[in-house]
């Protein structure tokens, strides 16, 4: 009797490569399987897995609506949209971390932090692409705040006088250098996860757990 096909969802993206290279290290992935072009489904019909290919922020909406089993997800996305899903392992990939930057000539006015400037101008608006992560960052800070969603290119906000501070996702920080801001604080990493279905992880959770064992196996050999 044959047993029923997993399916996985993958991210495209910065984070394709590493899952890609995860899974075939776990011995899950067969041959090959690339990020480009219009094939957006691969099935592995002898080790009974599918694999889908989605936006990265996809991936949660198609494993919390039961159409993946499992998926590699940022913890960025995972924080910014909340989703019904379970967290199981750390993957320790694609690290980068959420920060609090300003204008390098207004970095003084953050010696006190956040709360100081708000005493000093009275006001605090903040803009970012991460509107559910800076609002639950300024809740845990108790300070008021007006959140200004842009789809990108947040850099600009201060620049132009659209907002005092932006939050946002940074790795190496290059592009705040580069547009002359500085991180005053940083709110949480975030690295890749691998997520599973609520109802999935129960029903399935033989065939599950022997997946994700084979993948923690790889993760404990590359850490530090």
């Amino acid at each position: 009797m044959s047993q029923a096909m997993i399916t996985f969802a993958l991210p495209k993206g910065r984070l394709f490569t590493v899952a890609r290279s995860l899974l075939q290290d776990a011995g899950l992935m067969q041959g090959s399987m690339e990020e480009g072009g219009r094939r957006l489904i691969s099935i592995d019909e002898e080790a009974g897995l599918r694999y889908l290919i989605c936006r990265a922020a996809d991936v949660p909406i198609f494993v919390e609506n039961g159409a993946a089993d499992l998926g590699i997800a940022g913890k960025d996305v995972i924080l910014e949209q909340g989703k019904e899903i379970c967290e199981l392992l750390d993957l320790k990939a694609g690290a980068c971390r959420f920060v609090v930057a300003v204008p390098a000539d207004r970095q003084q006015d953050f010696a006190r932090g956040l709360p100081g400037f708000v005493a000093r101008y009275g006001q605090l608006r903040v803009a970012t692409k991460f509107p559910r992560v800076a609002q639950s960052y300024l809740y845990s800070q108790g300070l008021p705040g007006e959140i200004i969603k842009l789809s990108g290119n947040v850099e600009l906000a201060p620049l132009v006088g659209l907002a005092e501070v932006i939050i946002d996702l940074v790795s190496s920080g290059r592009t705040l250098k580069e547009n002359n801001l500085v991180a005053v604080a940083e709110i949480t990493g975030a690295t890749a996860r691998l997520v599973a279905n609520r109802v999935a992880y129960r029903l399935k959770y033989e065939r599950l757990a022997g997946i994700v064992a084979a993948i923690k196996t790889v993760v404990d050999t590359l850490e530090v």
